[in-house]
């Protein structure tokens, strides 16, 4: 997994970006000059190429006080991934400190000190893993070379050790403390001089707890935040409270892009409490991430101020809303389900998929439909801005620090420079909290108290209704079989709004990135193939949610293989192990994906190898072929994504009333190198639960515009029953594979993988999301 001999890459920052963020440092901190030998090159993939790149400065990460308590500077988004213990893990394992004198702070939004903030598309561990290494690498080596320089030896005489420097051949140490303001004195090492530690040396990275001698023994670090959170100590967005803080919320046009004609605030000011209403300006389309508009009411706390929401007399133009105050959702499933059945925008194209069907033995067709859906995190939005002298400060959990400081600098009228964002813990994101309207809403109102902090507070029912939705999505597949029932042509048509009408005018297309996501990069291998993108108009926010458009196209890919399989009368495994053929590797500029998830084709192809394995693995453990009683089965699926590889079995039971029961879930997962194992299980159980929801209960619908759910009562989320009674996460590790993504890709297989099992104990087949009712029929 990690080897000494890593390769060593420059960071695409300048010299001056290095120069300005080594300016904030303080007199005891690993502060240094750096090699200016190496020269920068613009990377073209990965972290190089994000917004802001990548900085593997320790001086940015890893500050040392002189009592030797280690803070690292997290800079990613803590969501309930666990990535603020997972990167101080991997610096202090690096650097050699005890865990114990670690501390982790959140870095402020700073992208030009810090690289890119945005924590999306499961990069975090995959993009700074090895900058981080690099930043304790180099910050060891400064504390040896402080230490041999007041022994008057040789840096190559001395060694560190856990959170000491030592001298073996006179016994001799000092502790960190002591050396960090030497330290801090010398030049940081080029990073063609770093020698990062081998796996033997390794104390957290890649290591997972166990029994020894029936004792729990933890061999990697307590979450950071784990005690906090348990006891309520923790800091999320909802706990910000300043002194002198004012509350809002506001009334939001029921229709995106709904104006207000009139506004009757009379009975909202009598409201105990409420100090003032206002109009916020409509949003014009496409919306990005400024606010939707709507009325403000704001108050000496949150129930007054919805209170005095619930008093406003409000009338909305819909009129200025377009076509989507006519959106309806059983209209526009039934519009795309016709525009499937017509040819579409031609993806890729191999064979003559024509043919194939017409002298086809067999041919099998299906359409599938997956809902939208809301992130709902379990925090819903909340920030606290105030506005002082011409600048402003922020309070949120954000996903993208750096548009929500962009965000509110344009809604003020100022500078991004005179804007402090602070980033909270997160309760939950899923996307949502990567849009940051929600700020600049609340920099909005606090425009109007000058020096008081406001506190912007959404409600469940402010999130589901105004939600950045995930795509509806209609897919049309038709499969021609041989005589022996292989799959010898094969046609999908994919129709769901695109992410980019949040931006530009409606593309009616899904862009290169959603394609990206499991569609043109189908592993199958089939003489003829013909991939279609039919259009299909945005009249919603459409956002990302978590593994985005990986969810219907896996939906669809892996369903309508296991109804392939069984029009063959094959083993549903055998099938699709034969329908990828043989372990190689697909360069994806060959199947016309030129995104790859931003990643290097040729360091990151579509390994049908690794493919294979997870789902060889998956099924093994699952004890795939065993005999079943009435009403029980088993179910697969797996996909690829995030450039990594997922596969999953459920075993479940469908009692005669249609009851469902979920008895195991067995998940095999390869991620390439693995940095914190137990994270990493603790994602797919996480992904496991969640997909289980969207596959049989998550749906938001649309009348006239309106979103008709609002809260759990009528948006549903999966509960303690819903669960698999038992979840076995089996790890591939691949140490000299790439790292891939690990947040994202355990969710798109979960559906299929349970709809097919649900197939294989009742012979009812699911087409349509969520399941729901359809068993009790």
């Amino acid at each position: 997994m990690s080897r000494s001999d890593d390769t060593l890459m420059l960071a695409n920052v300048s010299r001056r970006g290095l120069l300005k963020g080594m300016a904030g440092a303080s007199a005891l901190l690993l502060a240094a000059r750096w090699d200016t030998g190496l020269a920068n090159e613009q990377a073209q993939f990965g972290a190089g190429a994000m917004p802001g790149g990548w900085i593997d400065n320790p001086n940015v990460f890893i500050h040392i006080d002189a009592d030797g308590v280690v803070t690292f500077i997290n800079n990613r988004a803590e969501m309930g991934q666990g990535i603020r213990t997972s990167l101080a893990m991997v610096a202090a394992d690096e650097l050699g400190a005890d865990w114990d004198h670690v501390r982790v702070e959140q870095a402020p939004a700073n992208q030009e000190k810090y690289g890119n903030q945005n924590t999306d598309g499961s990069r975090s561990m995959r993009h700074w893993y090895q900058p981080i290494r690099r930043a304790g690498a180099a910050a060891r080596l400064m504390l040896e070379q402080a230490a041999a320089n007041q022994w008057g030896v040789s840096a190559s005489e001395v060694r560190s050790d856990v959170h000491k420097v030592v001298h073996p051949a006179t016994g001799r140490e000092l502790g960190f403390g002591e050396l960090a303001e030497a330290a801090r004195e010398l030049d940081v090492p080029g990073r063609n001089a770093l020698v990062l530690k081998s796996d033997s040396e390794l104390r957290f990275i890649g290591k997972e707890s166990g029994l020894v001698n029936g004792e729990l023994k933890s061999a990697y670090p307590k979450a950071v935040d784990g005690e906090d959170i348990v006891s309520g100590e923790a800091v999320f967005g909802a706990d910000v409270d300043l002194e002198g803080t004012l509350y809002a919320v506001i009334a939001r046009p029921p229709v995106y892009g709904a104006g207000i004609t009139s506004v009757e605030d009379s009975e909202a000011l009598k409201v105990p409490g409420v100090q003032k209403v206002i109009r916020i300006e409509t949003a014009n389309q496409p919306a990005a991430f400024n606010p939707l508009g709507g009325v403000a009411v704001v108050a000496s706390d949150t129930w007054a101020a919805m209170e005095g929401r619930r008093a406003l007399k409000v009338e909305w133009d819909l009129a200025v809303a377009g076509d989507n105050a006519d959106y309806t959702s059983k209209d526009y499933r039934e519009s795309l389900e016709k525009a499937a059945q017509s040819p579409g925008k031609v993806i890729r194209q191999s064979g003559n998929v024509d043919a194939a069907l017409n002298d086809a033995a067999n041919r099998v067709s299906a359409t599938y439909y997956m809902p939208h859906m809301a992130q709902a995190p379990m925090e819903p939005p909340v920030a606290v801005v105030r506005v002082k002298d011409g600048k402003a400060e922020a309070w949120a959990p954000v996903q993208n620090p750096k548009a929500t400081r962009d965000g509110v600098a344009a809604i003020l009228g100022m500078d991004a420079e005179n804007v402090t964002v602070n980033q909270t813990l997160l309760g939950g994101g899923f996307g949502r909290k990567s849009k940051p309207d929600f700020v600049s809403e609340a920099a909005r109102i606090a425009k109007e108290f000058e020096g008081v902090p406001i506190k912007l507070q959404w409600s469940r029912e402010d999130d589901v209704q105004h939600a950045y939705y995930h795509a509806v999505s209609v897919d049309y597949l038709e499969a021609g079989l041989d005589s022996e029932g292989k799959a010898t042509g094969w046609l999908h048509r994919t129709l769901s709004p695109s992410i980019a009408s949040l931006f530009a005018p409606d593309p009616k297309h899904k862009g290169a990135f959603e394609l990206g996501m499991g569609f043109n990069t189908m592993p199958f291998s089939i003489p003829s193939i013909r991939l279609e993108n039919p259009p299909a108009p945005a009249h919603v926010r459409i956002g990302w949610f978590r593994s985005v458009y990986n969810l219907p196209h896996a939906w669809a890919i892996q369903s309508f293989a296991h109804e392939m399989a069984e029009a063959a009368g094959k083993d549903h495994r055998d099938y699709v192990l034969d329908l990828l053929g043989p372990g190689r590797e697909v360069h994806n500029l060959t199947v016309g994906d030129g995104w790859n998830y931003g990643e290097d084709p040729d360091t990151y192809p579509i390994d049908v190898a690794r493919m294979r394995r997870v789902i060889e693995r998956a099924t093994e453990e699952a004890g795939w072929g065993k005999d079943t009683p009435k009403g029980r089965g088993l179910g697969l699926a797996f996909h690829h994504s995030f450039v990594s590889y997922t596969a999953i079995v459920f075993d479940v039971e469908v009692s005669d009333g249609g009851e469902l029961t979920i008895h195991r879930a067995d998940i095999a997962f390869d991620c390439g190198p693995q940095a914190n194992p137990e994270r990493i299980r603790a994602q797919m159980e996480g992904a496991c639960v969640m997909g289980i929801g969207i596959a049989l209960k998550s749906e938001v619908t649309f009348e006239d515009g309106v979103a008709q759910q609002s809260n759990f009562d009528r948006y549903l989320l999966p509960r303690m029953p819903d669960a698999p009674k038992v979840v076995k996460v089996h790890l591939i590790d691949n140490p000299d594979d790439a790292m891939g993504g690990v947040g994202e890709p355990g969710l798109p297989p979960v559906a299929p993988a349970l709809c097919n099992a649900i197939y294989a104990a009742t012979g009812k087949r699911i087409r349509r999301l969520p399941v729901a009712d359809q068993l009790s029929g």
